[in-house]
């Protein structure tokens, strides 16, 4: 009998305990008088930075690695043997077409100037005295005292003379010829390069080093490269029959200096080879830049920037997007202030801080730019208004 009393009693304690709790828990959810709440609630609704997409005119650039050669790279090499005598230029010296470089010792060119001189003044008199065998002969043939014959003998002893004499004056030339390049001169305007031979060296035409380089730095070559990608890119975009007339309606570029800062002067594309090489799978493009100040130097390096002006285009910051499951999204603001996902196709830029959208948003539409992670979809938000800046966006190759 204790024993199953105290097991009612037991019973009953627990059912007492299970009622209090359930309207304990009722009383915290139901909240005091006037029925306001003691939970958790609602979350409280936050600002996000919300931007308007609006169709803008954007220029997007592209750079290319490039090697920028002088228009002219004139190896400036000996004539004939002999030794340095005079260096009259000193390396990276600019120079004007004409302008003497070196003078080459070759004293045996001066003596057969002499020859040749000496030689003329022999076929002078020899020409002399053919002329007054002539003179001579004429008379006594009027007068049948001697056959024509001997006469037309003296005027072929005179042509041969003649010949003679005709040739002396062409060694002469020749030897002067000869004499003058011992006098080297620059061929054109321009950046003296590496002088490898120095006073007292042995020099030929058959030397294996140039004795300088002068280079031609009025204008410049920016010689870049498009993959075979690139390249039918450019092709399908610019219109024209062929790669020149396309060519033609390229815009202007610029060229970033091996210190980053941007060239003050802009270029033209005027060459493209046009054939891919099967070595590195590229083709080669040449553009030209003029260089005043002579600020550019043959063998330099530097980015070739291809400008391409682009209108209604959609831009948006990349940390308005998140990625999942290999798919670009981003959040819009719907007409109910909640962010509701998008999926966008975009380009992304090298600066990793912007997307170009080409699809997935239209213009006039709110995208939220800053702190996408926390969001979901639905989320209930208070927007605030951003302004979009206008920019150069550079893009990926």
């Amino acid at each position: 009998m204790i024993t199953h009393w105290l097991g009612r009693t037991v019973g009953v304690l627990i059912a007492l305990s299970s009622v209090v709790a359930c309207n304990s828990k009722k009383k915290d959810t139901a909240g005091g008088p006037g029925g306001e709440g003691k939970g958790d609630g609602p979350a409280p609704i936050k600002d996000y930075s919300v931007l308007t997409v609006r169709p803008d005119t954007i220029t997007l650039f592209q750079d290319y690695p490039a090697t920028i050669q002088g228009q002219q790279n004139v190896e400036i090499r000996p004539k004939i043997d002999g030794f340095i005598e005079a260096i009259y230029v000193d390396e990276g010296a600019s120079v004007r077409k004409g302008q003497r470089l070196f003078h080459i010792n070759a004293p045996q060119y001066e003596q057969e100037v002499r020859t040749a001189r000496a030689g003329i003044k022999t076929a002078e008199a020899n020409v002399a005295a053919a002329r007054m065998g002539v003179a001579k002969v004429q008379p006594l043939v009027a007068r049948n005292i001697i056959s024509k014959y001997q006469l037309e003998g003296a005027e072929y002893t005179l042509q041969a003379n003649q010949a003679a004499l005709a040739q002396a004056r062409a060694a002469l030339v020749n030897a002067e010829t000869n004499l003058g390049y011992t006098n080297i001169t620059s061929p054109v305007d321009g950046i003296i390069g590496t002088i490898p031979n120095k006073i007292g060296s042995l020099v030929s035409s058959t030397s294996a080093d140039p004795l300088t380089t002068v280079s031609s730095t009025g204008k410049v070559y920016a010689y870049f490269s498009l993959s075979e990608k690139a390249l039918l890119d450019f092709a399908r975009r610019r219109a024209g029959n062929t790669l020149q007339e396309k060519l033609a309606k390229v815009p202007d570029v610029r060229l970033v200096l091996a210190d980053g800062s941007l060239y003050s002067h802009t270029g033209r594309v005027e060459t493209a080879i046009g054939q891919i090489n099967t070595e590195t799978g590229a083709s080669s493009f040449r553009a030209t830049f003029p260089n005043p100040q002579g600020l550019l130097r043959s063998g330099s390096s530097g980015l070739v920037r291809t400008m391409r002006p682009m209108e209604n285009v959609l831009i948006i910051p990349q940390s308005a997007t998140y990625e999942l499951q290999g798919k670009r999204f981003t959040y819009v603001l719907g007409r109910d202030t909640a962010a509701h996902a998008a999926a966008i196709t975009v380009v992304p830029t090298p600066d990793g801080s912007s997307f170009v959208v080409q699809q997935g948003l239209k213009a006039g539409q709110q995208v939220i730019v800053e702190g996408v992670g926390s969001l979901k979809e639905g989320t209930k938000i208070r927007p605030r208004p951003v302004q979009a800046t206008k920019r150069e966006v550079a893009v990926g190759r």
